[in-house]
């Protein structure tokens, strides 16, 4: 009688566990869920009040401006998701949008004949495959030395971050290049259906990032990986390959931010890129990707992308000076990080 007692208690307090686990579970999927749409009524109020603020804040023209300036800084965020999700971070993104361009036309324009000399060795229609090329590489060396060396991954990217930027000053003597390729600057200058078509090209990315997310085998490992590297390794999952393959996918999206960002301004500056990851990761951090790893979502960061960018497109029609951009950032970052802490329970570090 005693031993049935016990195994009955035994069972009652297994299903107890396994009812408050499942509880749990459901609770962190919907904190998951708001926080992929806190942003929705966000952005809804900073419509109005741009609209309060000027009438010409919700005609086409401004708001398919909004949506181009938004484009390069989006696809830094998209790669910027999928590497925190990872559990990793990259900084060199920042430098990769401006090396990468520049180094593609100092290989491809001519050595004589224009403000900035080149070596002309490669055709000019091999510009954007060379920029593309060159984001893959940074990637895959900053993977080798975080991955193979087990170097630490903040101080390498902070490193590389540097190093690509001299470079690119360098490399361009420290001026813009306005003689870029035709093929550089197409995607850049084009309209597809009447909308940039810089805007549906980074619509295409992030559906097919959330979806690789949301359904493809390696795209949830990512979040497996962000919880704990040590258990998804010993559940057979490639934890090393596939954080390489995130970590050069990052510096693939980074060139191609820079071949859009070029391309709509028709020129590469010296200085292209600088100072860019921290709206970066205000972006994403705001958007409901954990710095932690193994939390968010692409349509998360995608609404971040936006907030940002409507509160300066709101701040611009107010007349509210630009320098105080960058301070509103940093302090929406303070805000989102506070607002992560109590919303799911778990400490920052």
């Amino acid at each position: 009688m005693s031993a049935t007692t016990d195994v009955t208690e035994s069972a009652a307090m297994t299903g107890q566990a396994a009812a408050v686990t499942n509880a749990r579970r459901g609770l962190g999927l919907g904190l998951g869920r708001f926080r992929e749409l806190s942003l929705v009524p966000v952005i809804l109020v900073l419509g109005l009040i741009g609209f309060i603020v000027s009438p010409a804040f919700l005609t086409s023209d401004n708001l398919i401006g909004v949506a181009q300036q938004s484009t390069e800084l989006s696809l830094l965020v998209l790669a910027t998701a999928f590497i925190l999700i990872a559990g990793r971070m990259d900084l060199s993104l920042e430098s990769t949008i401006g090396v990468a361009p520049v180094i593609a036309v100092w290989l491809v324009l001519p050595t004589s004949g224009a403000r900035f000399t080149g070596l002309g060795l490669l055709p000019q229609w091999t510009a954007v495959p060379l920029c593309l090329l060159v984001g893959i590489v940074i990637g895959a060396v900053n993977g080798f030395l975080i991955l193979k060396l087990r170097l630490n991954g903040f101080i390498v990217t902070l490193g590389m971050l540097t190093m690509l930027r001299g470079l690119q000053i360098a490399l361009s003597e420290g001026q813009s290049i306005v003689e870029l390729p035709s093929s550089f600057t197409y995607l850049g200058k084009a309209s597809w259906l009447g909308m940039p078509a810089a805007i549906w090209i980074c619509l295409v990315l992030f559906a097919l990032g959330g979806s690789a997310l949301a359904w493809l085998r390696h795209g949830r490992a990512l979040y497996a990986i962000g919880g704990n590297a040590e258990a998804a390794r010993t559940a057979g999952i490639r934890v090393d390959r596939i954080v390489w393959a995130v970590l050069i996918l990052g510096g693939l999206l980074a060139a191609f931010a820079g071949i859009l960002y070029s391309g709509h301004y028709g020129s590469i500056s010296a200085t292209q890129g600088n100072g860019w990851i921290f709206q970066v990761f205000a972006a994403t951090v705001i958007g409901g990707v954990s710095l932690n790893g193994g939390k968010g979502s692409v349509f998360g960061a995608l609404t971040g992308v936006l907030t940002l960018q409507l509160v300066v497109n709101v701040m611009t029609l107010a007349g509210v000076p630009p320098l105080w951009n960058q301070f509103l950032n940093g302090a929406i970052i303070i805000v989102a990080l506070v607002i992560s802490r109590f919303a799911s329970g778990e400490k920052q570090e």
